[in-house]
């Protein structure tokens, strides 16, 4: 394996400040030489063609054209030496499962911990898998815990707060949406709408900053 100073990484999500924001974190905190924002699938088989395969590839399950299976089945047949970390906002079980059986390295939760990311990159990076079963029951312990929030005193609106909600349960914006019988593209702009209210540059970074917080609606 390359030493960590020649580590590249790409980051493939629809929403370009989340996946800027992992794409800055990893390369801040993993030692990584370089790190790509990718949000178009077209455009990472295209990053791949001038730069080669990397040598971490984290990719959202959930993407504008459905899941990244295919994606993800391309990269385990044609780039093996890549290592493949899932990451979603969604924490149904049988997602994890989907990704474990296609041979893929390791599966988080958007809303873990930066300290979990840490561990799941360094993991994978090494030859180890990492599937932590664990996140989906201790987000669910800790809600009861979590700290009240009103939208009110945030600055947001009713809706905004609704949308924020659901955010930080780690619904991607496709469930925000049937959730709460609105268009995704009007998700879209309650979340940009969010972040910039709230001072943050991604969804990663709000979601972080917010945690043992939830909101009351």
């Amino acid at each position: 394996m390359m030493p960590p100073s020649e580590h590249s990484a790409v980051v493939v999500d629809d929403h370009p400040l989340v996946a800027r924001g992992i794409a800055d974190f990893l390369r801040t905190h993993g030692g990584f030489a370089r790190t790509d924002a990718i949000c178009r699938a077209d455009d990472l088989w295209a990053h791949i063609g001038q730069f080669g395969a990397p040598t971490l590839a984290m990719i959202d399950f959930w993407l504008p054209e459905g899941t990244a299976l295919p994606m993800l089945a391309r990269f385990r047949d044609e780039y093996p030496a890549t290592r493949l970390l899932v990451i979603s906002g969604d924490g149904d079980p049988v997602i994890r499962d989907k990704v474990r059986r296609l041979a893929v390295d390791g599966f988080v939760l958007k809303h873990a911990d930066p300290a979990v990311f840490v561990l799941a990159v360094a993991a994978v990076l090494r030859g180890d898998a990492w599937f932590d079963d664990t996140s989906v029951v201790a987000q669910a312990t800790d809600e009861a815990r979590s700290l009240p929030l009103s939208p009110a005193e945030l600055g947001l609106t009713p809706r905004q707060g609704e949308v924020l909600a659901l955010m930080l349960k780690g619904l991607p914006n496709k469930r925000v949406a049937q959730q709460l019988s609105l268009t995704e593209q009007t998700v879209k702009e309650h979340v940009s709408g969010i972040l910039e209210r709230l001072g943050a540059r991604s969804r990663v970074e709000l979601i972080t900053r917010l945690r043992g917080k939830r909101i009351d609606v």
